[in-house]
């Protein structure tokens, strides 16, 4: 009986634990032996489950990678594989270089690296996104301190004329008048309200989610709301009600989009080693938010973030970028990927201490 693998590395390789790349470790056989938790993050697998399988159970069978890990055993020479997609259970496939380093340690004969294609254009583009949407949120904050002031005057002169009117018929204009001045007045208020002061406490994100459901359903009883929940997520320290407003924000605007009738999926799991606003996490929640809808119209996808940036007719443009304040306030991110047919927001919110 061969000796059942170990559940994490030891000797040489126990460092790999602490690696923000995805390796894996297999023996002669190119059977799974190790499994660092980059690679469980990246592939969306658990180790645990894995281990003493064949390495094929993990990548399938990519053209060409099975002969190039044949011949790095036979002749003990490394091997680099570039453009290879891996299928994954729960996600898209993924785009991976591949490294593969012969080894003779403690029953291990490679140590596969892995490294997404575009991981190092996704990190520019979010740190260039990053400052573009910190920019322009001063900029709609400064503009919306700016209208606060002389839209007060111009709604208290227009109660005045109103109670100076006799005439029905005029009073009708400044009934207008004060109505838009006050739709304007709510409109600069939550422009600003992202900025408010937090207040954090222990929370259970399922306590979240099922709030936001009922909301959700309230007011769009047609929709269909699947849940998918990892039930065993530990808490996160965090603003219940900032919380609640940024997930029923996002979830409203997959509503909106479907026109109250269709499918949205509420999707919990656990990431790994993972890096928000250029810190490190040993662990972070992954909230996704999965819609059937048409998707976001190809002309805004990059600014669908932007304040006053919609893509229904009446929309305000704010919901997603007060949700994405809100999340930023909790060191977290959102990110976005929409085709017809599928779009889907993942939430990112650390909930252990950086390493």
């Amino acid at each position: 009986m061969p000796t059942p693998p170990s559940h994490t590395a030891t000797g040489p390789f126990a460092g790999l634990e602490l690696l923000s790349s995805a390796v894996v470790l297999v023996d002669g056989r190119l059977v799974l032996r190790y499994i660092n938790p980059g690679a469980e993050n990246l592939f969306a697998v658990s180790q645990r489950k894995l281990l003493g399988q064949p390495l094929e159970r993990l990548l399938g069978t990519p053209p060409g990678l099975g002969a190039a890990l044949d011949n790095a055993l036979r002749t003990n020479w490394s091997y680099t594989g570039q453009d290879i997609t891996v299928a994954r259970s729960d996600a898209d496939p993924i785009r991976l270089d591949c490294t593969v380093t012969p080894v003779e340690t403690a029953g291990v004969r490679l140590l596969l690296e892995f490294r997404p294609i575009d991981a190092q254009l996704r990190v520019a583009r979010e740190e260039q996104l990053l400052h573009q949407q910190q920019a322009n949120r001063e900029l709609i904050r400064n503009l919306a301190h700016e209208i606060k002031n002389p839209l007060g005057g111009i709604r208290g002169s227009a109660q005045l004329l109103h109670h100076e009117l006799d005439d029905p018929q005029l009073r009708e204009f400044t009934d207008v008048i004060i109505a838009e001045a006050d739709r304007l007045q709510d409109l600069m208020n939550r422009l600003l309200s992202s900025h408010c002061m937090m207040r954090p406490a222990a929370l259970n994100i399922h306590d979240v989610l099922e709030r936001v459901r009922r909301l959700i359903l309230a007011e769009f009883p047609a929709l269909d709301i699947r849940r998918d929940y990892d039930l065993s997520l530990p808490e996160l320290t965090a603003d219940r009600e900032q919380l609640i407003q940024a997930v029923l924000n996002i979830v409203r605007n997959a509503a909106q989009a479907l026109d109250g009738h269709g499918e949205i999926h509420l999707r919990t799991r656990i990431a790994r080693q993972v890096t928000l606003a250029k810190r490190r996490f040993k662990l972070a929640l992954e909230l996704q938010v999965i819609d059937d809808g048409p998707g976001i119209p190809e002309e805004i996808r990059d600014r669908i973030f932007y304040p006053l940036v919609s893509g229904r007719d009446g929309g305000s443009g704010l919901g997603l970028s007060l949700a994405q304040s809100f999340i930023e306030q909790h060191q977290g991110m959102i990110e976005v990927d929409s085709r017809p047919g599928r779009t889907c927001f993942t939430i990112l919110l650390p909930i252990s201490d950086r390493v």
